[in-house]
């Protein structure tokens, strides 16, 4: 057990030091698209987030994999409804669709736990 929670501790460690790099590393080298996009880069960049939260829950037996599958679609779905509220505004979300997919993305985020 002892062996088991000390590699628990080193994947979580590992995936918040991959996590933190990337997310610095994001900030630095943004493409055209992500500065003229922020709304749905903000948005995006959850959902990724929140993907990996999911796929290291599920590592540390913490999720299903029928959970992690449900919350996956459930984040595929905030996707498809990003996709298409950009579609109809010339590749833009406005500040209300932003704020109306986060609470989508709250929503998932407390499924997901800690």
């Amino acid at each position: 057990m002892l062996k088991q929670t000390s590699l628990r501790t080193a994947l979580t460690l590992t995936l918040s030091v991959v996590l933190a790099v990337g997310a610095s590393g994001t900030a630095l080298a943004d493409t055209q698209w992500q500065k003229d996009h922020p709304r749905r880069e903000q948005v995006n960049s959850r959902l990724a987030n929140q993907n990996a939260r999911i796929h290291n829950q599920v590592k540390q037996g913490d999720l299903t994999k029928g959970q992690a599958a449900a919350l996956h679609t459930d984040n595929h779905q905030i996707r498809q409804e990003e996709r298409a509220m950009a579609s109809q505004n010339g590749g833009h979300i406005t500040k209300q669709e932003q704020k109306t997919l986060n609470r989508q993305e709250n929503k998932v985020s407390k499924a997901i736990g800690r």
